[in-house]
């Protein structure tokens, strides 16, 4: 959805690290994944099982959002920072990081 999606949000400015991310999908609905209650949350709706997954950690490094008329001749892009533990029954917890990103496919430079 993210790759696919439009109108990256990054509050009026190029380059931003933030906790929650927005952008509006194909369809036109209005789309914001955030860490919520040790989650990630869309739109309301947890993503993660919250019995075995805890998310710790939840960042976003958005680069390129203003248009070219505002001088931001880059191709908006993501970079997703996850990081947590994860449980396989009493005992068994393990942490895990992942970093993983998006480029938004629709020209926009």
């Amino acid at each position: 959805a993210v790759r696919t999606g439009t109108g990256y949000q990054c509050g009026g400015v190029s380059n931003c690290t933030v906790s929650s991310f927005s952008f509006t999908d194909t369809n036109g609905i209005p789309t914001t994944y955030a860490l919520v209650g040790g989650a990630i949350d869309k739109n309301g709706v947890p993503l993660t099982d919250p019995t075995s997954v805890t998310i710790t950690q939840l960042t976003f490094y958005v680069s390129g959002t203003l248009t070219t008329s505002a001088g931001d001749f880059a191709q908006p892009h993501v970079t997703f920072v996850i990081a947590g533990t994860v449980s396989a029954g009493p005992g068994k917890t393990t942490s895990f990081s992942v970093e993983t990103g998006a480029t938004m496919r629709a020209i926009d430079l």
